[in-house]
């Protein structure tokens, strides 16, 4: 029996449907706050970010791993909501776990793990506000916000691998010199 490998059309798609989904839920949640707004944007524009860094870094092996995480995000997350029937602070259901936290922390932790603290920490920084801004406006408490993060970060370490350095040293000797170069690629 031929094994059947998943290809980049079916990564691409599959993300394609998560970003669909999540502006789904977005549009739903369009509130007359500015928080809530940056924050629904946010929440699609980080994990666009990381998606997108794979292209800049011709990652397709970062692309996929991307692609499983966000896929397994979502999954728990919508499966969860969907089965635990938690209130949030203003009384709509399915407020456990935040699909937003979810979201934002499964671009910036991607980018953490895979790229370095560099890309990660205003990632992060940008994931915070979004969970935050979901406690401030009442739609979820403090322990559906931790659970959306927690749930991404475990699916992003559970599917990245750091990206390996890709450096060569050669040395260098003429008539007038002595020397190294060094020529990466990351």
């Amino acid at each position: 029996m031929k094994k059947i490998r998943p290809t980049f059309r079916t990564y691409g798609m599959s993300v394609l449907a998560c970003i669909i989904t999540i502006l789904a839920g977005t549009s739903r949640c369009m509130a007359g706050n500015n928080n809530d707004t940056a924050a629904d944007i946010l929440r699609v524009v980080i994990p666009a970010t990381a998606y997108g860094m794979t292209f800049y870094q011709n990652d397709q092996e970062g692309r996929g791993q991307f692609s499983k995480a966000l896929l397994t995000t979502v999954g728990i997350t919508y499966g969860l909501k969907a089965t635990i029937k938690h209130n949030g602070p203003n009384g709509h259901a399915e407020s456990f776990p935040s699909g937003h936290a979810a979201t934002a922390f499964s671009g910036a932790s991607f980018l953490h793990k895979r790229y370095g603290w560099e890309l990660g920490i205003p990632a992060y920084a940008a994931a915070t506000f979004v969970g935050w801004s979901r406690i401030d406006s009442d739609d979820h408490d403090t322990t559906d916000v931790v659970a959306g993060a927690a749930i991404s970060m475990l699916s992003t370490y559970f599917f990245t691998t750091e990206q390996k350095l890709d450096l060569e040293v050669v040395p260098t000797m003429d008539d007038n010199s002595l020397g190294v170069k060094i020529f990466g690629r990351w």
